[in-house]
C-alpha cells in the first residue's frame, strides 16, 4: 500500500492516469459485455430471436439503475477514502469502506423487493407484445433478485482502485465476463445435458458472473487492501460518513440512473414509431456502452488522482490530472467514433437484423456516434467536479445530457417524422445536438468551479 500511495504522490501524472487509466478501462469495457453478450445469443434463438432482444432492452433501464447505484456508491467510497488515504487518516478510510458496504446491503434489499413486486408492471408499462413482455419480466426478475453480486462488486472493485490496486479489480471483472460467456449458451440453448431455459438462460449466466467476480473482489481486497482494515464496528451506519460517500456517490448515481430513465423514456417514445426503433436503439445503446463505458474507465481514475492531488492541495497536480485526462479521454472516444462508423453494417449481422430494424439500427449507430467526441468531454469532466467537490456541477451535466437536451427534443422530433413524413432516423439527431450543448455549459462550470476551489 506504501508504493501505492507513493505512485499517488509522486509519479507524473500522464504516466499515472495511463497506469490506473488502462485497467479501469479494461474493466469498465467488460462490464458492458455481461448486456451485449445476452444479446448476442438471445437474438439467435431458433424462435422469437427479435423478441428476445426486444425483452432484454424493455429490462436493461433496471440493470443500468443496478449498475448505477452499485457503481454510484462506489464512486463515493474511491473517492472518499482515496481523500483520507491521501491526508494519512487510514480509521476515516476504513469508516467509509464500511459504511459503503452497509449501504450496498440496503440497496441488495431494495432491488430483491423490486423483483418480486415491481418488474411486471414495470415492464408492463413499456409494451403491449405479450411474448417479449413475458420474456423481459423472466429475465429481469432473476436479475434483481440475485442482484448481490453486482452491488457488492461495486464496492469491492472501487476501493482495490482507490489503493492502486487496479490489476486486481481488473481480474476479478475480467473472470465473471469470461464465465458468463461460457454460461450464456450453456443456459440458453441447453448445452451439455442443461434444460434449455432460453431468455431467463441469459439472466442466470449474467448474475453468475456477477457473484464470481464479487467473490473474487473480495477476497483480494481482504489480501491486499491493507491500510483499509474494515472491522465489525466500522460496518455500523454513521449519518456523518454515509453522507461524506454520498455528497460525492449521489452525482454520479444520478449521472447513471438518468441513463435508465433516459432508455425508459426513450422506449417510450419510440414506441409510438414502432417496435422496430425500440428493438434498434436499444440495441445501439448496448453497443456504444462498449465507447461510453470506457470513458467511464478513464473517469473513475481521473476522479481518485485529482481527489488525491485535491487533499494534498497540490494544485499543479490538479491541473495536470484534469488536462490529462480530457485528452486521453479525447483520444478514447476518436477511436471509438471510428470503430462504430467503420463496423456499423457487420455489427447489424452479428445480432441477425434484417430490413427495417437493421436500417434503423446501423443509421443509430452512424448518427448517434458523433456525439462521442462531445459525450467524452463531459464524462471527463463530471469526474473531475465529483473529485473538488464540485457535485452540484455534476449533477447539472447529467441532467442536462441525459433528460432536458434528450427526452423533450426526441419527442419533437418524432412528431415531426408524422407530420412531415421525414425518415425515423432524425430522431437520432437528439444525441449529437445534447452532447454539443452540454460541454459548452461543463466549460463555463469548470472555470467557475476553479476559482471557487482557488485552484
Amino acid at each position: 500500500m506504501q508504493k501505492s500511495a507513493d505512485k499517488m504522490m509522486t509519479m507524473p501524472i500522464n504516466k499515472l492516469m495511463l497506469s490506473m487509466g488502462i485497467p479501469m478501462i479494461l474493466s469498465m469495457v467488460l462490464q458492458a459485455v455481461y448486456n451485449i453478450v445476452d444479446s448476442a445469443f438471445v437474438s439467435n434463438m431458433k424462435e422469437n430471436g427479435e423478441n428476445a432482444l426486444t425483452a432484454l432492452g424493455l429490462a436493461f433501464p433496471v440493470q443500468m439503475l443496478m449498475v448505477a447505484v452499485g457503481i454510484g456508491t462506489g464512486v463515493g467510497v474511491n473517492a472518499l477514502t482515496a481523500k483520507c488515504l491521501g491526508q494519512g487518516d487510514k480509521k476515516r478510510a476504513g469508516l467509509s469502506a464500511g459504511n459503503a458496504l452497509f449501504m450496498a446491503a440496503i440497496i441488495f434489499i431494495f432491488f430483491v423487493l423490486f423483483g418480486f413486486f415491481g418488474v411486471k408492471p414495470y415492464i408492463s408499462s413499456q409494451n403491449s407484445n405479450k411474448i417479449s413482455t413475458e420474456m423481459a419480466i423472466e429475465y429481469l426478475q432473476v436479475c434483481c433478485i440475485l442482484s448481490f453480486g453486482i452491488v457488492f462488486f461495486s464496492i469491492f472493485e472501487k476501493l482495490l482502485q482507490a489503493t492502486g490496486h487496479l490489476v486486481y479489480s481488473t481480474i476479478s471483472q475480467i473472470a465473471g465476463a469470461v464465465l458468463n460467456i461460457i454460461l450464456d449458451p450453456i443456459m440458453i440453448y441447453g448445452l451439455f445435458g442443461f434444460k434449455e431455459y432460453g431468455v431467463k438462460g441469459a439472466a442466470y449466466a449474467t448474475v453468475a458472473g456477477q457473484i464470481f467476480s464479487c467473490l473474487l473482489a473480495l477476497i483480494f481486497h481482504i489480501k491486499f487492501n491493507e491500510n483499509i482494515k474494515i472491522k465489525p464496528k466500522y460496518l455500523k451506519p454513521s449519518l456523518i460518513m454515509i453522507k461524506q460517500i454520498y455528497t460525492i456517490g449521489i452525482p454520479a448515481i444520478i449521472a447513471q440512473a438518468l441513463m435508465s430513465v433516459m432508455t425508459y423514456g426513450m422506449n417510450i417514445i419510440l414506441a409510438n414509431i414502432g417496435d422496430s426503433m425500440v428493438t434498434a436503439y436499444s440495441l445501439y445503446y448496448k453497443v456504444q456502452q462498449f465507447v461510453l463505458f470506457a470513458a467511464f474507465g478513464l473517469r473513475d481514475a481521473i476522479t481518485p488522482i485529482v481527489s488525491y492531488s485535491y487533499g494534498m492541495k497540490n494544485n499543479s497536480r490538479i491541473k495536470d490530472g484534469v488536462k490529462y485526462g480530457i485528452f486521453y479521454t479525447l483520444i478514447i472516444m476518436t477511436a471509438g467514433l471510428l470503430i462504430i462508423e467503420i463496423f456499423a453494417s457487420p455489427f447489424a449481422k452479428i445480432f441477425g437484423m434484417s430490413g427495417e430494424t437493421k436500417n434503423l439500427f446501423v443509421s443509430a449507430m452512424r448518427i448517434i456516434s458523433v456525439s462521442f467526441i462531445f459525450s467524452g468531454a463531459n464524462i471527463a469532466f463530471q469526474g473531475i467536479f465529483q473529485a473538488l467537490d464540485g457535485g452540484k456541477e455534476s449533477l447539472i451535466l447529467s441532467v442536462l445530457r441525459q433528460l432536458i437536451l434528450i427526452l423533450p427534443v426526441a419527442w419533437g422530433f418524432t412528431l415531426i417524422t408524422e407530420k412531415f413524413s421525414v425518415g425515423s432516423w432524425i430522431v437520432w439527431v437528439t444525441f449529437p445536438l445534447a452532447e454539443i450543448l452540454t460541454v459548452l455549459v461543463a466549460v463555463i462550470l469548470y472555470r467557475r468551479l476553479k476559482e471557487k476551489q482557488n485552484i
